[in-house]
């Protein structure tokens, strides 16, 4: 079903209505900047430290692709190893849900002992925070195979890798994209997480930089840019997903 006119503009309308009840609120409230700025005092910010929140932004944007894309290669291979084989899904899934339950906020004090103060702890909690459920959505994908699609391809001469790597890889496609939106949202979390504790540059680093000299308007500032970018990449992700799984979307095209 093609979206109409009024269903393009009602995110932006939504954010709109979110930016004024915000400033109505504050002003309404009279609430001291210090504590809660209005929304034009937050953008107000963004465009006097335009410069700082562009070099940060881009740091903490490239710190969380490196991290995502160690994520998405990793987490396609073992999404592979453990969904084309019953033994080893059984097998892994349990340990690497007890994995996922640790927060990985915890990792960071290891990671700066490990490299030091830097991007590396950065990149390497975004890898960690985000490459979980593009393993479980790989591996799902995999593990549900038909399996009298399977029987019907073996009949046919077809050998077990042959089925994974043509048949359940494809079909494992909608599962990975869904899989690769929620990641790039994490990974950006685990980005900003290790800057505000282990780094001095990024957006994570000016938030805990501004917050310690009452500057909330700059810490709000953060906030929007970091909701932007992960917003960006999730569209982009969900472009990739509607040309690439085009067959699984089919009956919403009318």
């Amino acid at each position: 079903m093609k979206a109409t006119t009024k269903e393009r503009l009602a995110p932006w309308l939504a954010v709109i209505a979110l930016l004024a009840i915000w400033e109505g609120t504050v002003r309404a409230l009279n609430v001291p900047p210090f504590l809660f700025p209005g929304a034009l005092a937050t953008f107000e910010a963004m465009i006097t430290f335009a410069g700082p929140i562009s070099m940060h932004s881009w740091q903490t944007l490239w710190t969380t692709v490196v991290g995502f894309g160690l994520g998405v290669a990793v987490g396609l291979v073992l999404g592979f190893i453990i969904g084309s084989s019953r033994f080893m899904y059984r097998a892994c899934y349990p340990l690497l849900v007890g994995f996922n339950a640790i927060p990985k906020v915890a990792f960071v004090p290891i990671l700066v002992v490990w490299f030091g103060i830097g991007s590396v702890p950065a990149i390497l909690t975004a890898f960690l925070i985000c490459f979980f459920p593009i393993v479980v959505n790989v591996a799902t994908g995999l593990a549900t195979l038909e399996p009298e699609l399977e029987d019907v391809l073996r009949v046919l001469g077809a050998k077990r890798l042959d089925v994974l790597l043509k048949v359940g890889l494809p079909r494992s496609l909608p599962y990975f994209f869904a899989s690769l939106k929620v990641a790039i949202t994490l990974a950006f979390v685990g980005t900003v997480v290790s800057e505000t504790v282990a780094s001095n540059q990024g957006i994570g680093y000016l938030m805990m930089s501004a917050g310690s000299q009452m500057r909330m308007p700059l810490v709000f500032a953060g906030l929007i840019v970091i909701s932007a970018m992960a917003m960006v990449m999730y569209e982009l992700f969900a472009v990739l997903e509607k040309r690439m799984t085009r067959w699984a979307h089919r009956g919403q095209d009318r």
